[in-house]
């Protein structure tokens, strides 16, 4: 979460940056601003697929378990597998 807050804040930054640089005609400033929003947005999409795979793999490794518990008569992991699903499920919507 402290990397979406950081991505968010730079562009941002990077956005009011490139307008007020555009506004008063200073390109370096525009420029820097551009550049500044950019990385931000790109480190947030690069994040946010990095969460989304974790969030795959949690769901597959909890179907795994509840099936292996069901089959096993585990209850433990059968209810561990359960909340792997749900964590992959909430992984992948953030």
């Amino acid at each position: 979460m402290t990397d979406r807050i950081s991505n968010t804040f730079n562009s941002t930054v990077g956005g009011a940056k490139q307008t007020i640089g555009e506004t008063i005609g200073n390109n370096n400033l525009a420029a820097s601003g551009a550049q500044q929003k950019a990385q931000a947005d790109a480190a947030q999409k690069a994040a946010d697929a990095k969460t989304n795979a974790e969030g795959v793999g949690h769901k597959v490794q909890g179907n795994i378990q509840q099936n292996v518990g069901s089959l096993t008569g585990n209850t433990s992991m059968e209810a561990r597998g359960h909340a792997n699903e749900v964590r992959g499920d909430l992984e992948r919507k953030v």
